[in-house]
């Protein structure tokens, strides 16, 4: 997870032929940007609770920095293990209705797309936190 000041995207390869076409880029301010890469063993786990350490993360991480506002960021490069894109998409789809519920400002990058980034972080400790679940 990373605090930034200004987080960007624009999508460039759709990888991911049966997930929504997006074109356009967008940017946001003051946002936990949550780089989250679910791996195979994770579909072992009870979801529901799964899930729901995730987002405890999550929200715990946003108020050390201060912000409502979360980005949700398949990163599926993190390891030789990958999760299936539904239980990925599924798994960030749960996560962003209960951060709503939860009166949070959440938004989901492109899923099925290698993009490009552009990312302002200030240099801090708790801007930058790793959580394995």
């Amino acid at each position: 997870m990373i605090y930034s000041d200004k987080f960007g995207y624009l999508p460039k390869i759709k990888n991911l032929e049966e997930y929504e076409t997006i074109n356009d880029g967008k940017e946001y301010t003051d946002c936990l940007v949550a780089f989250i890469h679910a791996e195979a063993e994770d579909e072992e786990k009870e979801f529901n609770a799964f899930e729901k350490k995730m987002v405890k993360n999550l929200k715990w991480a946003a108020s050390k920095n201060n912000t409502k506002r979360v980005i949700l960021h398949s990163f599926a490069h993190l390891s030789e293990s990958k999760a299936s894109a539904e239980f990925t998409k599924q798994l960030f789809d749960k996560a962003e209705a209960r951060l709503k519920n939860a009166d949070y400002e959440v938004y989901q990058t492109p899923f099925g797309y290698f993009l490009d980034l552009d990312l302002n972080a200030p240099g801090y400790s708790l801007a930058r936190i790793f959580k394995s679940l």
